[in-house]
């Protein structure tokens, strides 16, 4: 930024603008700082904010939906603010309809990470997000999505290498993400498949382990159900989440925490 005395000044405006709910006001000022000082302007104040407020901001401009702050989050930023996302999620969201709930993580992740046609910062922010505990969590619960798609893609992560292209027999929307997850971090493919599959601990096993396709039986392996990786990932806010509002008016027993 031209000139860092505005950098606090503006942060501030942000992350007031955020806290209150005016998405379009935020982004308003971010336009605004574009065209006084450039687009690092917006990178400077985004990598000053807390990352609970990035949460909030970037949540607002899922899937279609475009924003300077989508395309201008540095990715340790992005990483660290994946973890306050649990915490707007009430128990209702999460026991009467996991399946959603997961799909709009998704439509955030994917929009993030496929914002621009830029392979470098792609890989950058998977590899960002992929090595935190949380990160590895919200992968396991994208990957819950399609766990046999993700098994068989295991197999093909294994044989081909770095060379594996986005070209794969699996027609899941997952696997495109999963794919570029593979070449960006070898260690963050990995974290999220044990996080997902916890039996396996080398990625050799979980490739050749076979998936029932039959939801009568049982897996001959441990699989965590996206649910449980909900909540999972809910235990993984960090303490300071009580700052964090909640989607969704009613509560549950013992979740006050996150209101």
């Amino acid at each position: 930024m031209s000139e860092q005395s505005n950098l606090p000044a503006l942060s501030k405006q942000i992350s007031e603008l955020v806290l209150a709910g005016s998405l379009s006001h935020a982004e308003q000022a971010f336009s605004e700082a574009v065209e006084l000082h450039g687009d690092l302007a917006v990178v400077d104040v985004l990598a000053t904010l807390a990352p609970q407020v990035t949460a909030l901001h970037l949540s607002g401009f899922d899937g279609g939906k475009t924003s300077l702050a989508t395309l201008l989050v540095p990715p340790k930023a992005w990483a660290d603010s994946l973890a306050f996302f649990a915490a707007t999620w009430s128990d209702d969201m999460i026991e009467d309809d996991p399946e959603r709930v997961a799909e709009t993580l998704f439509a955030h992740v994917h929009g993030i990470v496929f914002s621009a046609d830029d392979p470098e910062r792609r890989a950058e922010l998977l590899a960002e997000a992929s090595a935190t505990d949380h990160g590895a969590t919200v992968f396991a619960i994208l990957f819950s999505m399609a766990p046999k798609e993700m098994l068989e893609l295991a197999g093909e992560v294994l044989a081909k290498g770095p060379y594996i292209t986005s070209q794969t027999s699996s027609d899941s929307d997952v696997a495109p993400l999963a794919i570029e997850l593979a070449k960006a971090s070898e260690d963050g493919w990995d974290r999220a498949l044990f996080e997902l599959f916890p039996d396996f601990r080398h990625s050799g096993d979980l490739a050749d382990a076979e998936y029932n396709d039959d939801p009568d039986e049982e897996q001959k392996f441990l699989q965590r159900s996206t649910k449980e990786l909900l909540y999972r990932l809910r235990k993984q806010v960090p303490s300071s989440r009580s700052n964090v509002p909640k989607r969704g008016a009613r509560k549950s027993i013992g979740t006050g925490i996150f209101s």
